[in-house]
């Protein structure tokens, strides 16, 4: 499932330690350094093995892709204890947990804001609340109120999308438990804030994304379900379709009304005109492809483009819809649907990759990036450039924009390295903008200073790295540096509010972050160029950052850590096979690190064919086995000291991936480095966790880093 534009980034802040707690609570009587390290829980080797393409691929760890077998329960027991024995040990820990916490304790923040009738909605969190509540308030002077506040259980169920009805008058949203994001919908009445009876189970989420459009009565809507699973079994998460529900009816009698057998791993985004008069959807088959784009025409659906398109986003303009394509346009070009489905050019390509296209007054907004560069364009109905918004010209990004056609006011959420996260009215009429909400950081962050290198990656390409410091700050040589990478799906890194990791920053320590390909900075080129055969691309781009750092001085190999997750957990993965002499210290979060199995043992799999490629190719497969870092682990090889983290519940990343890779490492290193592993088991992949697991994990992986790289003490 592609995820959200900030999750690459939000992953450095979510997840936590076994107990949900930072990691403070073992020992922290004796230092790790200059004593003889503990020696990991055994991990023995079997006789497993595949055959494809006539090549035998051994799999010693296929054993621990059971996790219910008793021997599988008792190693993931023994490596949380391993990893809180080890974690506990280094003297770092208290002092770093009670930091992050202090910094994580920000005013109240705001997110995904919508307007719908005259009525924001958004999401709403004042640390240390476990979980975000879902506020409405007449726009924009209204008195806000909370409308949904799923606290009561300790942040266990999280919110995982929400859809107004057209005029404001019902909100339904969808929860999910544990961190698995299967998503129940459920639906409640704006002005009294009373629930509706209904409750819509196996609604997307994990590998497929929710949806949901009302009809213009809002008497109903349509969105996206799993076929309902028999009696007492669990629900299978492929043939995803769009059903209608009417309210106050049961979920039973809901029917298809598009999708049926369109696509084992169909996924869909539904946009509705104003006044939900109109309904597009665009359906994908799996992540990372291009989007065939359906007009509603009465009960029928009409295609009005195929994937050769190459469309990526859309978004109703009136009653005409504004789609992005990249055919013969890497950078993005906007077309014009109108309702009898006849395509027009709306808007060729210019500079800056198109990223998002919103409605303001009777034109629209055009959100745009180039490495790390975003800024927002506006322009008429005809599509003449009107005026670039005057938001800071470097080190922010655009998280969302909320507006409604005909108005002339439209609200953009933007942060950045150093800038918290803030909302700003922004007037079309005169070009205006005034700011309406920012969040108040725990600390100063004006000492922070952004700096700018190129690496140049193998086969010639520019690679943008952003490098952060404190003022006085300059390259040693030696600086304890941490670099973080995704490269995939389409997922650009945006520059983000580094909160917590100011931890870091202010003992002399340095963070940088990469604009690699896979992600989509660039344009779509820059993502194919990371995709499938490509895939190398990526991990020579995130070397050649890495090079680059210690080319400036900004750091050296003895003093280096990398940092991902998912996608980027790979990137962790083939970077430290790759070059394992590189790097120091990694820290690899709910990564995927057996390309070979993902795609044929794990359901999430399936629909990541799109953006990895299928080994059932056979050209794919070579590619993929000469970079999986399960297959590429070489025995008595000096690796670098790894954490990497797992959730129980994960449904895009299978859990045994970490399993399988941690003990391929413990078994083949001979630094003398850690490498440890900590399965949190009542998590997922760190989409919706509460507030305690995301300052658990940056408490653990900056105490990680800090004593594998030699931070100095504050």
């Amino acid at each position: 499932m592609r995820t959200v534009l900030a999750f690459s980034l939000a992953l450095l802040a979510t997840g936590a330690c076994a107990a949900q707690q930072p990691p403070t609570s073992v020992h922290h009587d004796a230092p790790l350094i200059n004593r003889p390290m503990p020696q990991p829980p055994t991990s023995p080797r079997h006789d497993d093995a595949s055959v494809l393409h006539g090549v035998r691929v051994a799999d010693p760890y296929r054993w621990l892709e059971n996790a219910d077998a008793p021997a599988v329960q008792h190693w993931i027991a023994a490596q949380n204890r391993y990893t809180d024995h080890m974690i506990g040990a280094m003297p770092d820990g208290k002092a770093m947990a009670a930091r992050v916490q202090q910094l994580a304790i920000t005013s109240t923040t705001r997110s995904s804001p919508q307007l719908a009738g005259g009525t924001l909605f958004y999401l709403q969190e004042t640390p240390p609340q476990p979980q975000p509540e879902l506020m409405a308030q007449s726009w924009p002077d209204g008195k806000p109120r909370v409308l949904v506040d799923l606290n009561a259980n300790g942040g266990n169920t999280a919110i995982t999308a929400y859809w107004p009805s057209p005029s404001g008058r019902y909100l339904a949203y969808g929860t999910a438990e544990g961190g698995s994001e299967l998503t129940t919908i459920h639906v409640l009445d704006v002005a009294t804030g009373k629930p509706l009876p209904d409750a819509l189970p196996w609604a997307g989420g994990g590998t497929t994304p929710q949806g949901l459009a009302w009809d213009a009565n809002e008497k109903g809507f349509t969105y996206v379900r799993f076929p309902p699973p028999p009696a007492g079994q669990e629900v299978k998460q492929f043939h995803a379709a769009l059903v209608h529900h009417e309210l106050g009816q049961p979920a039973a009698a809901d029917t298809v009304v598009f999708g049926r057998n369109y696509s084992r791993i169909a996924e869909y985004r539904l946009l509705s005109s104003p006044g939900a008069k109109q309904l597009a959807v665009l359906a994908n088959v799996g992540d990372g492809g291009p989007a065939e784009v359906y007009l509603r025409e009465g009960t029928h659906w009409k295609k009005v483009l195929g994937d050769d398109a190459n469309v990526r986003t859309a978004a109703w303009l009136g009653d005409r819809l504004a789609v992005a394509s990249f055919a013969g346009a890497p950078r993005g070009k906007l077309l014009s649907i109108d309702a009898h489905g006849r395509v027009h050019e709306l808007l060729e390509q210019r500079d800056g990759a198109v990223q998002a296209i919103t409605p303001v007054a009777d034109g629209f907004l055009v959100t745009r990036s180039w490495g790390p560069d975003w800024w927002v364009e506006q322009y008429d109905a005809g599509g003449k450039l009107v005026r670039r918004l005057p938001l800071p010209a470097h080190g922010i990004g655009i998280d969302g924009i909320a507006a409604e056609h005909g108005r002339a006011h439209a609200l953009i959420d933007f942060g950045g390295w150093t800038l918290p996260s803030r909302w700003a009215d922004y007037d079309a009429s005169t070009g205006t903008l005034k700011t309406v909400f920012e969040v108040k950081p725990a600390a100063d962050y004006s000492d922070v200073e952004v700096h700018r290198i190129n690496g140049t990656s193998k086969d010639g390409t520019r690679i943008p790295v952003t490098v952060l410091a404190m003022k006085g700050v300059t390259p040693d040589g030696a600086r304890p540096a941490i670099l973080y990478g995704y490269g995939g799906f389409d997922i650009p890194v945006a520059p983000h509010f580094v909160g917590p990791m100011l931890a870091w920053l202010e003992r002399g320590g340095v963070l940088a972050y990469a604009n690699i390909r896979g992600g989509n900075e660039d344009g779509e080129a820059w993502h194919t160029e990371g995709q499938k055969l490509h895939k190398q691309n990526v991990f020579d781009d995130f070397h050649a950052a890495a090079l680059a750092m210690i080319a400036t001085r900004w750091t050296d190999r003895q003093h280096l850590g990398i940092l991902g997750g998912s996608n980027g957990g790979l990137l962790m993965g083939a970077s430290l096979v790759q070059h394992p002499a590189d790097y120091r210290a990694v820290v690899s979060m709910v990564g995927i690190y057996d390309m070979l199995r993902h795609e044929t043992n794990f359901t999430n799999g399936a629909y990541n064919v799109p953006e990895y490629g299928s080994i059932a190719n056979p050209a794919q497969f070579k590619a993929t086995l000469a970079y999986s870092p399960l297959q590429n682990v070489k025995p008595h090889t000096a690796y670098p000291a790894v954490l990497m983290t797992t959730g129980a519940n994960d449904p895009r990343v299978a859990p045994w991936q970490s399993r399988k890779f941690t003990a391929a490492l413990q078994n083949a290193s001979d630094s003398g480095q850690p490498v440890l592993l900590l399965t949190r088991m009542n998590a997922g992949h760190g989409i919706g966790a509460p507030f305690s697991q995301r300052v658990g994990n940056t408490a653990l992986m900056l105490t990680f880093f800090a004593q594998e790289l030699g931070l100095p003490a504050k």
